[in-house]
């Protein structure tokens, strides 16, 4: 059975009327998941990471602040949410779960995180929902065991992972990969070691082959030991923030690439969920399903 991560926590947060972020989806992922024949003993709960845990990693100032309350109101602001105690738990405990799934993942072959992807958050401050960099920490967490010493990043999220790149950008046994769209949040792009950005309106067969593509240098590029996979479902044509036109048809046929990449390569994946921003949130479950079919899950 593939190990899955979830807490309820994921869609608990109090957040302004109409405010965009859909944060009931990931009770909605899971509620689907199970209608689907899940088994509850696949799932797997993350309790949250220490703040100590963060300190290693990232800014102790910012990460004293962000946690305590009191980083400013502008800096809040970037991140998109308003300070809450409930963040900041619901936060530890989402980051605590994409690390759970890069251990099981190592551990069995494949697993997967219900939430994730909060790859705008850079050392030193947080931006677009993102406030820890979970891609980053579950990276660094494959790395403390034996035999993983190099971690390939697959962001296929239409936001380019700007804080992953920029949080990596020295570190030679992290490799990062970017199929982005590029007149899209962040408008000020960082360097990951592989970016390609799609014009808006993009299309399934163009999309598609440029995932191939991208597939394909970095197999001649970097020799990985593990793979985490951020499989944003904003490129869907229907999402409200995305701009590109891929089909769900289109979603699935990407996520496939990805598992049958890994197999290929015999390396384990731990996969997170992404972007999604359709409001309808029934409608944007089934299409993050697209990644739990793919995944062999259902």
């Amino acid at each position: 059975m593939i190990p899955l991560v979830f807490h309820p926590i994921y869609s608990q947060l109090s957040l302004p009327e109409r405010h965009r972020f859909p944060i009931d989806k990931y009770q909605g992922i899971r509620n689907a998941l199970s209608s689907h024949g899940v088994a509850d003993s696949v799932f797997h709960t993350p309790s949250p990471l220490a703040i100590s845990e963060l300190e290693c990693h990232f800014d102790k100032d910012y990460v004293q602040q962000l946690t305590s309350g009191t980083l400013d109101t502008k800096a809040m602001r970037r991140i998109g949410f308003p300070w809450s105690v409930q963040l900041i738990e619901r936060t530890l405990t989402a980051v605590a779960g994409t690390c759970l799934t890069a251990e099981l993942a190592i551990k069995q072959g494949k697993a997967l995180n219900l939430t994730g992807g909060y790859h705008h958050a850079f050392s030193d401050f947080g931006s677009g929902f993102c406030l820890f960099n979970d891609l980053f920490l579950a990276a660094k967490a494959m790395q403390k065991f034996s035999g993983i010493d190099n971690v390939l990043i697959i962001d296929f999220d239409v936001h380019q992972g700007d804080g992953t790149a920029k949080l990596t950008q020295y570190d030679d046994s992290i490799f990062t990969v970017s199929v982005h769209g590029e007149k899209n949040f962040p408008y000020r792009k960082q360097h990951s070691n592989i970016d390609i950005g799609m014009a808006k309106g993009c299309e399934d067969d163009e999309y598609l082959n440029a995932v191939q593509e991208t597939l394909a240098m970095v197999a001649m590029q970097f020799q990985a030991d593990a793979i985490i996979y951020d499989a944003g479902v904003d490129i869907h044509i229907n999402d409200d923030l995305g701009l590109l036109n891929i089909t769900t048809e289109g979603v699935s046929a990407r996520d496939d690439m990805v598992f049958a990449f890994a197999e290929s390569m015999g390396i384990p994946i731990a996969a997170v969920i992404g972007g999604g921003y359709q409001r309808d949130i029934d409608a944007l479950v089934e299409v993050h399903l697209q990644l739990y079919k793919a995944a062999g899950v259902i």
